[in-house]
């Protein structure tokens, strides 16, 4: 099969390859994709160019945890009626050492999801990651109906999706951008208030809600977590996937006196059934018409290492997918 992968860590140009490598066969309770997209994440970058630290766990790399194709081929204990499916997968690279970069993939059955016949597969190949722990996210508050939610970088991929995730258990929603030309994409995510960050952020957002906030979703904890302490309410609570600065300091004692919960997402290791629960609303919604990106990049196959530098210069509501089946 064709793919791309890397055997050490490093700058994309550097470090990626593009060749052929065998097929991948489905082993028990898997099932086999035949990708038509990969979806490219910063989550992607950040492995490849061991961002944390952590080194490789595998020897060769087929890099990305996004993807949509159809089904080709499944284990034992799958059912067969799956062959012929259009779906979309994530995690595929989570604790495994091949991704979606590659005409094939093999993920576990539970890693995947039906994709309506409506979706493009490049909308699918681009929600995984930022979807699942906005949903996680949006989740975690428990039941919103009447609540309020701020989203904090909402014009992000995250941010974007946990609008319209939070709109959709009848929140309302308040949501906060850095720039002007961002403020219609928290808008076209269902965004009820938008407000841009920068001088005096804690006053108009106390203005708009004045008995306060009930569950924030943070994007720069260490930046924000004063600002979100003095918004929410007694017994709110926190859900962070993302911090602008590694070791913040934190206010324990206010947060212990308002009780309030805080919660710390890493897309890979949130539990199974939050992922399964959440491709299920994810899917819901892309169904229902919902499209979350306003822009996507194609790169085909063998331009993987430009595709992965676009996604190091930012990519505002927007995403960057590798071609794989032309």
């Amino acid at each position: 099969m064709k793919a791309s992968w890397y055997e050490r860590q490093g700058r994309a140009r550097e470090v990626l390859e593009v060749g052929r490598m065998d097929d991948l066969e489905p082993a028990e309770d898997e099932i086999r994709i035949r990708v038509a997209v990969s979806g490219v994440h910063p989550g992607d970058i950040k492995k490849r160019d061991d961002t944390f630290g952590t080194g490789m766990r595998f020897p060769r790399v087929v890099p990305h945890s996004d993807g949509g194709g159809w089904v080709d081929e499944v284990g034992e204990g799958v059912d067969p009626a799956w062959v012929g499916k259009r779906v979309w997968c994530w995690g595929a690279q989570s604790g495994r050492p091949f991704g979606t970069a590659a005409e094939l993939v093999v993920v576990p059955q539970e890693r995947v999801s039906e994709l309506a016949d409506s979706v493009p597969f490049e909308e699918a190949a681009s929600i995984g990651i930022p979807g699942i722990t906005a949903h996680r996210a949006v989740d975690l508050a428990g039941e919103l109906e009447g609540k309020s939610v701020l989203v904090q970088g909402a014009a992000g991929a995250v941010g974007a999706c946990a609008v319209h995730l939070a709109r959709r258990q009848k929140a309302r929603v308040l949501a906060t951008v850095r720039k002007p030309e961002q403020q219609e994409v928290a808008r076209r995510a269902g965004a009820h208030e938008v407000v841009l960050a920068g001088e005096g952020l804690e006053a108009r957002l106390r203005s708009i809600a004045p008995r306060g906030i009930d569950h924030v979703i943070e994007v720069a904890f260490a930046a924000n977590v004063e600002i979100d302490l003095a918004l929410l309410r007694t017994g709110g609570s926190i859900a962070t996937y993302a911090t602008n600065a590694p070791r913040p300091e934190i206010p324990v004692w206010p947060l212990v006196f308002d009780n309030v919960r805080i919660d710390f997402l890493g897309s890979d290791d949130l539990p199974p059934k939050a992922k399964a629960r959440a491709a299920r609303e994810l899917s819901a919604s892309l169904a229902e018409g919902w499209r979350p990106f306003g822009k996507l990049d194609h790169y085909p196959l063998a331009a993987i290492a430009e595709a992965h530098e676009q996604v190091e210069r930012g990519q505002p509501n927007g995403k960057v997918i590798v071609v794989v089946d032309e």
